[in-house]
This record gives C-alpha cells, sequence and structure tokens, in this order.
C-alpha cells in the first residue's frame, strides 16, 4: 500500500487516471466493494507495475537444492542454498523495457501476472512454493487503495 501510495504520488498521470476509473466504475456508492474490482483494470496495472518494482520479499525464501546439476556451466552441488533476488529479477532489462520507470500501462496490454506462472517477474514466488495468501493480499490491496482513491483527492 505505502509503495502503491508513493509511486502513484510520483507518477502524476497515474494519480489522475486512476481515481478516474474507480469513480466511473463505481459511481456514488460511497465505497467500492468487493464486487466492483472486476471492473478496475488500471488499478490492477499499478498493483503489479507496484509489486515489480518492490516486491514483497526482496529475496524471497531461502531453498536448498535437492540434487547436484549443471546451469549454464555452473555446477550446482547438492544441498547448496539458493537465494532468488525477486527485487533484480523485477527490474531486468532484458524482460522489462525502462525497468526502473513506473508505468503501469505496461500491464494493461500484457498477460503476465504475479501468480507465479511467469518467471520474469516473481514477486510471491512461484509455483509450489509460492506464497499461500496471495489471493488474500492482492484482494485486500486491492479494495484498500481503490477505497483510497476513491474517497480522496
Amino acid at each position: 500500500m505505502v509503495w502503491a501510495m508513493t509511486m502513484l504520488i510520483k507518477s502524476p498521470d497515474s494519480l489522475k487516471k486512476l481515481p478516474q476509473e474507480v469513480r466511473n466504475a463505481v459511481g456514488k456508492k460511497g465505497r467500492v466493494q468487493e464486487d466492483d474490482l472486476y471492473k478496475l483494470d488500471y488499478l490492477k496495472a499499478v498493483i503489479k507495475e507496484t509489486l515489480r518494482l518492490y516486491p514483497v520479499l526482496p529475496l524471497l525464501i531461502l531453498r536448498e537444492s535437492r540434487d547436484g546439476c549443471i546451469l549454464e556451466g555452473y555446477e550446482i552441488p547438492k544441498k547448496t542454498l539458493v537465494y532468488v533476488n525477486a527485487w533484480a529479477v523485477g527490474r531486468d532489462p532484458k524482460c522489462w523495457e525502462r525497468p526502473e520507470e513506473f508505468e503501469p500501462e505496461r500491464f494493461m496490454r500484457s498477460s503476465v501476472d504475479y501468480k507465479g506462472a511467469d518467471f520474469e517477474w516473481i514477486s510471491f514466488g512461484s509455483c509450489r512454493r509460492g506464497c499461500p495468501g496471495i489471493s488474500l493480499g492482492a484482494a485486500t490491496v486491492e479494495l484498500a487503495l481503490s477505497n483510497l482513491v476513491y474517497s480522496f483527492d
């Protein structure tokens, strides 16, 4: 939430666009409810872009290799401790155009998601080692952020 608000404040175009989307979708109900979230594509893009730049855990939970293997010419022995740098993955210039810039629009035209199936972006880990609370966390942030931008200028 803090990073999303910080990035919105630093990006005036996004800060204008997001409240407009939320207010148009919700109308004069007084607050955003869960059943309104499916209409808020730009909100989801803002959250995705924030998580790309500032993952929940910059270094994912430590892993240990079960077997020895060779990876791109490097020998990885059995029982090697592996640290995955999610912060660097989300800012890799091989995967992202202008990786240091906050551009929610990049997710408006992309199917990449934070659920862990796309290895160019692993904010919550991936596959069976992914965060079990991802759905609850995403819904909570979507609801709270949308209500903030709906209620305040």
